[in-house]
């Protein structure tokens, strides 16, 4: 079972942070919303409890992993590569070439329309053993479907014309779209992304479950994780602490002008997940003039380049550290230099009992400067541990949505960019 705390104390004991008050008048506004978010929950709460969607992306992975690929390209953008990237980041060998040690190919994401980048990707995968998944519900993402073209140019002179598509999976809508009319084409497998489910509420549909399976994690474990916070969420509604960190957030930045959510990870591992979250909380709630501006930052990497700023800068940052109990390896610092007092005095502990005393260092000394601050605290990154934080951290932004008023689930503003780009690459209509 999954250990996962949220802890507000810092949010509302340091100088200048919330008002028990403030929180007993939001109260009645949190309990509403909460009652008609489980009344007509949003299409990603059901996803934790259902196998329609696992079961056959467990099922293509396993035909990966036998084929022997020695490569998988994940071809996505936004949504569609923060999750899996997350993922992979944090549960697998931080060196992909060593994934091939469990059977699985080495894992390659192709974001960015950066041709150095998809360039490099080339360079390195063996195209005579190589998959590619396409992930996009439209098909016409512009970022996507041209890293599909190179790719899908790569592998139709390596494979050949017909058989190319033997090594392509479209991760798409199950009826509408241009990569469905695609398939349909050229036989190219699919698999399904509920249409009710958004791009950065996906990780729990193919997007993120099937190149986590393909690389061998367990995604029956991600999924339990992610099922337990919603059955508690659903047995304690507007007193699970996830939900009320919507509030406690809403509050910091509404009542208090605290517009910056910094989410420091105190472990390299949650780095990806730190970015997962900031388009989660960005593109959800940045609407109508509304919503604070997320930040990732790494402990104890950022205390050398951030904490200068969070500590004596603007007051309208809030520090949401994350904490890991047991880290998945420790070393020991070996004795040595007893003679140098600034040196020898680390000699006999671990780099995991330094990287905790640093985090919690950080802690004291934000909330002993008066700068408001919370903790998520798990006991260590796996995929229980992990399913639960993705799942309570989308309640959570969909909660907040509502406090804002805004609508959580779409995003005019990205709309404008890629109309423009449309029409100046040559679209016909645009």
């Amino acid at each position: 079972m999954a250990n996962v705390a949220f802890d507000y104390t810092n949010l509302v004991e340091v100088e200048g942070g919330i008002g028990d008050g403030e929180l007993r008048e939001l109260r009645p506004r949190l309990e509403e919303t909460m009652s008609t978010f489980l009344e007509d929950p949003p299409g990603f709460m059901r996803l934790p409890e259902t196998d329609e969607l696992s079961e056959p992306s467990k099922a293509l992975a396993e035909e990966v992993r036998a084929s022997g690929a020695t490569d998988f390209v994940h071809v996505g953008i936004g949504g569609s590569a923060l999750s899996p990237a997350a993922l992979h980041r944090a549960l697998n060998h931080p060196f992909y070439n060593l994934l091939a040690d469990r059977g699985g190919p080495r894992l390659h994401f192709a974001e960015n329309t950066d041709p150095a980048t998809l360039s490099a990707i080339l360079d390195v995968a063996d195209l005579a053993g190589t998959w590619a998944n396409v992930v996009t519900k439209s098909g016409s993402t512009a970022e996507t479907m041209a890293n599909f073209l190179v790719i899908r140019g790569a592998l139709v002179e390596t494979l050949g014309e017909y058989a190319y598509g033997e090594r392509v999976v479209f991760t798409t809508d199950p009826e509408e779209g241009y990569l469905v009319q695609i398939a349909g084409r050229e036989g190219i497998r699919t698999l399904q992304i509920p249409p009710d489910v958004g791009g950065r509420f996906s990780v729990l549909t193919p997007v993120g479950l099937f190149p986590a399976a393909v690389t061998g994690l367990d995604v029956d474990a991600l999924l339990r994780g992610a099922a337990q916070c919603a059955g508690e969420v659903k047995e304690r509604g507007a007193d699970h602490p996830a939900v009320q960190g919507a509030a406690y957030h809403y509050l910091v930045d509404t009542a208090r002008g605290r517009n910056v959510r910094v989410m420091m990870t105190y472990a390299d591992a949650l780095d990806r997940f730190a970015a997962w979250f900031v388009q989660l909380w960005a593109e959800s709630l940045g609407k109508e003039g509304k919503g604070s501006t997320p930040h990732g930052a790494v402990g104890t990497i950022d205390q050398h380049s951030q904490v200068q700023l969070y500590m004596e800068g603007p007051q309208d940052k809030v520090i949401e550290i994350v904490e890991v109990e047991e880290h998945p390896r420790d070393l020991p610092i070996p004795e040595a230099y007893k003679d140098l007092e600034g040196v020898g005095y680390l000699g006999g502990h671990t780099m995991a009992e330094l990287l905790n005393v640093e985090c919690n260092a950080t802690r004291k000394a934000l909330t002993e400067a008066g700068r408001p601050n919370s903790t998520i605290r798990i006991d260590a990154i796996d995929e229980e541990h992990l399913g639960y934080l993705f799942h309570a951290l989308e309640v959570q932004t969909a909660i907040a949505g509502s406090l804002y008023g805004v609508n959580t689930f779409d995003q005019p503003g990205v709309e404008a960019g890629k109309q423009i780009t449309y029409s100046r690459m040559g679209r016909s209509g645009y």
